[in-house]
């Protein structure tokens, strides 16, 4: 019995994702081989078990948004038929957007949901995904530093309702910085997997949220002046 409910919950996920199925029986197996894809194309997907749900979707809407297309996080026909192209890109190596700047920069991407670490010959450094929220931050060129009398640099911020803001760099004003996905106190869990970044699936406050990795990498980078450039 509960083996029909499952398969019968996993044919109506798979319906919703865009998915054209025959049978029940049919959609893990629809499910299992588009996350195999997505994993081996570095999107994401989580164990590839067949069970829709937000971390598949998520690998998904990166898959679509290093594609340039449509972040539905639906896999459609066309997503679908990109998604096993011979030539289908992979999700976390991605090149820097033109018109970004030159130099010694950082980048970041607002439709892609991305960051790049850009050394002084044009090398990428790093980079990976992201949450912000483009209501509060606009495009633009800044530059790490003090803003309205606040520290550039905060190794361990708390924001205003308590919140770890890990390895903080200030680079708008005036509390906008890159900074570890927002931990709780208590427990020191992030508020949101690391799966959420490079998606439209979530929005911050304003500032960049990134993986501890990856805002590690910012920390160290930023050790010296360096602009900022939003596209």
């Amino acid at each position: 019995m509960l083996g029909g409910v499952r398969r019968l919950l996993v044919l109506v996920a798979a319906l919703a994702l865009g998915l054209t199925v025959a049978a029940p029986a049919d959609a893990a197996d629809w499910v299992a081989k588009a996350q195999k894809r997505l994993n081996h194309l570095g999107c994401l997907a989580g164990p590839a078990d067949g069970d829709l749900g937000q971390w598949t979707r998520s690998a998904v809407v990166r898959f679509q948004s290093r594609e340039g297309v449509d972040q539905s996080g639906r896999l459609d026909k066309d997503t679908r038929k990109r998604l096993y192209a011979e030539d289908a890109p992979r999700c976390d190596v991605r090149p820097v957007p033109k018109g970004s700047g030159k130099g010694r920069r950082i980048v970041i991407s607002q439709k892609q949901n991305w960051v790049w670490l850009v050394g002084g010959h044009g090398r990428i450094a790093a980079q990976g995904g992201m949450v912000d929220n483009t209501g509060v931050l606009h495009r633009g060129s800044y530059d790490v530093g003090s803003y309205c009398g606040r520290s550039a640099r905060i190794k361990a911020n708390r924001s205003s309702g308590g919140l770890l803001l890990d390895n903080f760099v200030r680079f708008a004003p005036c509390g906008i910085g890159f900074h570890r996905i927002p931990r709780y106190p208590s427990s020191g869990a992030q508020i949101h997997a690391d799966w959420v970044l490079g998606t439209n699936m979530s929005e911050s406050h304003g500032c960049i949220r990134l993986s501890n990795a990856m805002s590690e990498r910012v920390w160290r980078f930023t050790a010296r002046a360096t602009p900022v450039h939003v596209v």
